[in-house]
């Protein structure tokens, strides 16, 4: 039974598990419940197609030639809001407010015109897409888009036509509650204490990488703290333990991705590295008992290629479940049937992808959330034994963050191992004057494809 909030979802998990083949289901068109971007009537937000794999998409109002006039009085409202702007983890430093003090004594003209303009737009970069950029993310896989749904121009005539410069800034901040916790806790944090300050900043900043708003149902999952959460507005209803990737190249990365459907009973074709490899394709093919003990099927190509698939059943390195969510580096959230590993305290263990407890729940739950499914259909799915992907209906966000500082599952804000050193680079970045922003919207980093769960 689950309860926390106003959802209440109940369902008895009887298991009748076997060997089957793969059934059709028909494709279902998702309705988008992702929050819509704001319509700008003045400015056209930049287009959402680009070029791979290090697309450029400039953020910078035209600074040079200020086409936007600033009163003395929007400027002195500016400059008071950089000055304050630590409270959100920012360096006041990083937006020249010495520049924009000399430019106010000199009243209106195209000198203040062009120096607040260019410290709006650096303040409203940072709060909007974060300080840090792309070379210090490490394994950073996310495209934020807010930068087409508030283009910095369209930010910056909306704060001086209503003359509320605060509000504009104010409202860039990330919805996540965690967010507005971190701030807090920044906020009664002696500033002898730089260590702990350092760490709230960045992982504030890491917040403001994600989209401002992200969505009404999603999953979030904090690697460093090996715990996965079910989540509708905002509010988590269940969480679950985790096993993640090993320190080295198997990491896993991070990633924002929508789960297009969940798959009970899946099947899991092992990879060529494993068949080939290891040779384990030419063992089984030689071997018909034993891969049909096992669970295997094996079929071998003309040009002398094994396939390799396991099939559903208790012995699946996929176990029950898997989360259908396309992406380049072959992650995803699965069951595995060695369940013991998440009693253990340490989980970094996995060769990339997320491994998590409890996954029929989790599968079910989504079913019920997601595509609308009843508990009985959702109950005789699982009973089945047979491949089954159900479908989103609604759009199912997934995101595989990684924060050292945030509120644990149980409400307390609390600090997690580094395991995969990402911090170093967050810290060196802030202690570096800020660099201007170079329309870099992920990682260059290489990919590289995780697909073996074992």
């Amino acid at each position: 039974m689950i309860v926390r909030g106003k959802y209440r979802l109940g369902f008895g998990l009887s298991m009748a598990l076997g060997l089957t083949s793969a059934v059709a289901y028909a494709a279902v068109q998702p309705e988008n419940i992702l929050p819509s971007p704001a319509a700008s009537p003045t400015v056209t937000p930049a287009p959402t197609a680009m070029p791979a794999p290090a697309p450029t998409i400039p953020v910078q109002v035209p600074i040079d030639e200020p086409k936007i006039s600033w009163s003395v009085d929007d400027a002195r409202s500016l400059l008071g809001v950089i000055e304050g702007i630590d409270a959100d983890g920012l360096i006041p430093a990083d937006y020249q407010p010495a520049a924009l003090r000399t430019a106010i004594a000199g009243g209106a003209g195209a000198a203040l015109d062009a120096q607040a303009s260019k410290s709006f737009a650096w303040l409203i970069e940072d709060m909007r897409d974060g300080r840090t950029r792309m070379e210090s993310r490490l394994q950073w896989f996310v495209v934020d888009t807010d930068v087409e749904k508030s283009p910095t121009s369209a930010v910056m005539a909306k704060a001086l036509a209503s003359r509320d410069i605060p509000g504009a800034v104010a409202d860039l901040a990330p919805t996540a509650p965690d967010y507005a916790t971190l701030k807090g806790l920044l906020a009664v944090t002696p500033r002898t204490e730089k260590a702990k300050r350092n760490l709230i900043r960045i992982n504030m900043d890491r917040w403001r990488w994600l989209q401002r708003d992200l969505g009404k149902f999603y999953l979030l999952t904090n690697v460093p703290e090996f715990q996965l959460r079910l989540t509708v507005d905002n509010s988590i209803i269940r969480s679950y333990r985790t096993i993640v990737g090993k320190v080295g190249k198997t990491a896993t990365p991070q990633l924002a991705e929508v789960v297009e459907g969940v798959v009970f009973n899946p099947t899991w074709t092992v990879p060529q590295s494993i068949v080939k490899g290891e040779g384990l394709g030419a063992r089984l093919y030689g071997n018909p008992a034993q891969a049909a003990r096992e669970g295997y099927k094996v079929t071998k190509s003309k040009d002398g290629t094994y396939t390799v698939v396991q099939q559903p059943g208790p012995k699946n390195a996929l176990g029950f479940v898997k989360l259908d969510m396309p992406n380049e580096h072959a992650i995803f959230i699965h069951d595995t049937p060695s369940r013991g590993l998440f009693g253990n305290a340490y989980r970094a263990l996995s060769h990339g992808c997320v491994r998590t407890e409890r996954a029929i729940e989790l599968g079910m739950t989504m079913g019920i959330l997601g595509a609308g499914k009843s508990t009985d259909e959702m109950v005789g799915i699982v009973k089945s034994g047979v491949y089954t992907r159900v479908p989103m209906t609604k759009t199912f966000p997934i995101y595989i963050m990684y924060f050292t500082m945030a509120t644990d599952i149980n409400g307390k804000m609390g600090t997690f191992a580094d395991l995969y050193q990402r911090d170093a680079p967050v810290l060196a970045s802030f202690a570096a004057p800020r660099k201007p922003w170079d329309g870099k919207r992920k990682s260059t980093e290489k990919v590289i494809k995780l697909d073996n769960p074992l």
